[in-house]
């Protein structure tokens, strides 16, 4: 009896010793997955990083003497462009908050529009500019950033800034174009705004 008992106390500490031995292994197993995990995740984030950080490179398109005369007296088209040259480098979350920023400068810009450039051609293409900035905010912030996303929308809106400069000196060029003698006087006719409005002469009774 006094053996069966030893033997079955035995077997019990070994069962305990075995179970309490799986899960040491079981929970280095798990704190290995996790180590492995995280390094991978901080392998990843470290590439979008660069990535990002190589492709952020936004081009300032110079403008005619007389365009730029107008832009430096608008004010939130001077910030716009400022932030857009001030270039992140710290981390993702540097890029985040400028990315945050630069949706905030650009919206503004439509409301703000000089006289000379208040034109739907100029609006259309602030808008157009508005919609990729806004969409490299959108997508910086997600959880998985999809970098070349991020890179391709960059050069886009290089493209964007080179049309809408473009556009403001065409303006400006097609304003400086002296007018043929009558033309004012023709362009005012065709103005239908200005036109004076026929009166119906009442019909005589017989």
């Amino acid at each position: 009896m006094k053996f069966n008992c030893s033997r079955i106390l035995f077997l019990f500490l070994s069962l305990v010793c075995f179970s309490t031995s799986l899960t040491f292994v079981s929970c280095n197993d798990n704190a290995e997955k996790r180590d492995a995990e995280n390094m991978k995740d901080a392998k990843k984030k470290e590439i979008i990083f660069e990535n990002i950080n190589k492709g952020w490179n936004f081009s300032n398109p110079r403008l005619v003497p007389a365009s730029q005369s107008i832009v430096n007296k608008w004010n939130e088209w001077r910030q716009f462009v400022e932030e857009l040259n001030l270039k992140p480098k710290s981390s993702i979350g540097a890029f985040q908050k400028k990315a945050k920023t630069l949706s905030k400068k650009v919206s503004d810009l439509n409301n703000t529009i000089p006289a000379p450039f208040n034109k739907p051609e100029i609006k259309s293409r602030i808008s157009v500019l508005t919609t990729k900035i806004n969409a490299i905010n959108l997508f910086i912030n997600l959880d998985d950033i999809p970098d070349q996303k991020v890179v391709t929308l960059v050069s886009e809106i290089n493209q964007e800034m080179l049309s809408l400069t473009q556009q403001m000196d065409e303006i400006i060029r097609k304003n400086a174009i002296p007018k043929e003698e009558g033309e004012s006087d023709m362009i005012r006719m065709l103005d239908t705004s200005r036109a004076i409005p026929s009166v119906k002469k009442d019909k005589i009774l017989p």
